[in-house]
């Protein structure tokens, strides 16, 4: 239903409609008697649709344009299915609080050419206010490196939460802490090449934190194929498109908890969530909600269809990384104060059950932060956090192979660990921890996604626990995105390609990231969330580089506003309707 109507003034001269349509005031001096509803589901403050007062149109294109010096024009074509589904035309990538030129154009029903400008006045960003621990209306973006040509449309979905630790007046696990307590206002914009934002999602639409399956952290926001979004939030997972018209809104099934950071769809309609199972009997016989290390696929009618349990298919019992790990930022428990400090085995058996970095299902021994589907074999692969460990799972629920540092893992699993190689296949020299020729493991990485047409895996790969242990200065840290080459035939690993380690500490990203191969420029898009979290000086690295020159094609930085506020993913989003 569309629920809000702005009017929109008309720069173009011409006959002044007198018709209403639907009880909306028509625009003065539009064609057809247009009317303008701005946020019409009321999720988009940037959008709006062109009503057409029952007037046919077809081979309709928007362009927004860009405003000022250097200003980036918005451009795209509209389906009929389009203008049907909207009844009328959709806006997207309008600048917020201010009138932005619309050129619309079409054929009439006479099959003429048309073309109108019109004057829009978007809805300002209504971002939640933290007060005196806030610095600005909104994350502002600072462009680094201007786009080369080719790259000068692009357009940049950024996440962001400002976390609310022990917000919700939910609690589920019943012997401690779990992700379900965690809450956050989300912040999702969508910036130009310019640093301008032309679309965000409105928090108040999106979040409630007295509502169950619309409190917690709003987490991977991705575009689907067709140009709709796709994401998760806390106990529930959602389906919307970039006007805002909602699709879905489904709570994860009963006998699942704590969705975060990853929701995908297959080609099939399935969805495939990270979530905790809940009421699992662990080993020990207690009855726990088990944390980051469930992995489930719904049809297109919210029904499961298969289960990954982890704790099952993997050892809750490793710990080399958990020990290592900084307990200053174990992803979202960030506290500087605790900066560089590390748990003990004797730590590990102390702890409660919940979103605690430990031992055994019911903690969180896993941290999965990302799922890749490969349609080819029907497996997936996943960033394990907790495990430092890139793996990949069969529809069988056995391990194919694991990237790893091969210390700490059980005798089933150790025969799964890639030999790293060099480019000639040749076995690199390894010990705890390291290796010769240039080869790093990843470390307390995010995202492992596959990438068929180059045969590789790209990992973000964070840097906290490297080699499973803490350095002698913190300062040493570093984050990079890097390539895999996997031979499964050979059970080996290749290290193709690196960026950011040069950049040093500066550019260090203790938690959340992306780095996500782009098909349609052959460039790597790079996220890095979470620069200066340690320092209390938090901002976001937007980087398009192209791997085989390492040429960067754009860079954007964006700062946090809030207190505590961390980038979580990026996405390159296409105006498709």
């Amino acid at each position: 239903m569309l629920k809000k109507t702005v009017l929109a003034v008309s720069l173009a001269l011409g006959v002044v409609a007198s018709v209403q349509a639907a009880g909306l005031t028509a625009v003065p001096q539009a064609p057809f008697g247009a009317t303008i509803h701005v946020n019409p589901y009321e999720n988009a403050p940037q959008t709006a649709i062109i009503g057409l007062n029952g007037h046919k149109v077809k081979h309709v294109s928007i362009k927004v344009h860009g405003k000022g010096k250097g200003g980036v024009d918005i451009e795209y074509p509209v389906s009929d299915k389009s203008v049907l589904t909207y009844g009328g035309v959709p806006v997207f990538g309008m600048y917020p609080a201010q009138a932005n030129k619309v050129t619309m154009k079409w054929t009439d029903e006479q099959g003429k050419k048309k073309s109108h400008d019109f004057s829009i006045f978007a809805e300002a960003i209504k971002f939640e206010s933290q007060g005196g621990l806030q610095t600005a209306l909104a994350p502002e973006a600072n462009v680094i490196k201007k786009p080369v040509k080719g790259f000068e449309n692009r357009l940049y979905l950024v996440e962001l939460n400002a976390a609310i630790p022990g917000s919700s007046p939910f609690k589920r696990n019943k012997l401690g802490i779990g992700a379900y307590d965690w809450d956050a206002s989300p912040q999702i914009m969508i910036y130009d090449t310019n640093g301008d934002i032309r679309w965000t999602l409105d928090p108040n639409a999106a979040h409630d934190s007295n509502n169950p399956e619309k409190m917690g952290f709003l987490m991977d926001v991705n575009q689907l194929q067709d140009g709709t979004l796709i994401y998760g939030q806390g106990q529930a997972y959602h389906k919307m498109d970039l006007i805002g018209r909602p699709i879905y809104d489904r709570g994860i099934p009963e006998g699942y908890v704590d969705f975060s950071h990853e929701v995908v769809q297959l080609d099939n309609g399935h969805v495939m969530l990270r979530v905790g199972k809940k009421d699992y009997r662990n080993d020990v016989g207690d009855v726990v909600d088990t944390v980051r290390d469930t992995i489930i696929e719904v049809d297109e009618n919210g029904a499961v269809v298969d289960e990954w349990i982890l704790a099952e298919i993997l050892d809750p019992y490793r710990d080399i990384t958990i020990l290592a790990l900084d307990q200053g930022a174990v992803c979202l428990n960030v506290d500087a104060n605790k900066s560089g400090e590390t748990f003990s085995k004797e730590d590990l058996r102390k702890l409660p059950y919940g979103d605690v970095a430990g031992s055994a299902a019911g903690r969180n021994w896993a941290h999965v932060n990302s799922i890749g589907y490969n349609p080819g074999d029907d497996s997936i692969i996943i960033s394990s956090r907790h495990q430092n460990a890139v793996i990949k799972i069969g529809r069988d629920k056995e391990v194919k192979w694991i990237i790893a540092d091969p210390r700490g893992w059980n005798s089933k699993l150790a025969n799964k660990v890639l030999t790293p190689v060099d480019s000639k296949g040749n076995k690199l020299n390894c010990a705890e921890g390291r290796c010769d020729g240039g080869f790093e493991w990843q470390a307390t990485q995010h995202t492992a996604w596959a990438v068929p047409e180059r045969g590789t895996v790209t990992v973000f790969d964070n840097g906290d626990a490297r080699f499973n242990e803490q350095p002698a200065l913190p300062t040493d840290k570093y984050s990079r995105a890097v390539e895999y080459k996997v031979d499964e035939r050979n059970m080996t690993v290749q290290q193709v390609w690196q960026f950011g380690k040069e950049r040093g500490y500066d550019w260090y990203g203790a938690i959340t990231s992306e780095v996500h191969w782009q098909t349609d420029k052959d460039t790597m898009f790079i996220f890095n969330g979470s620069i200066g979290i340690m320092d209390k000086k938090q901002k976001s690295s937007v980087i398009e580089i192209d791997p085989e020159t390492d040429k960067i094609k754009f860079e954007m930085e964006v700062k946090g506003n809030k207190a505590g506020a961390v980038g979580y993913r990026a996405e390159i989003i296409k105006p498709l309707f």
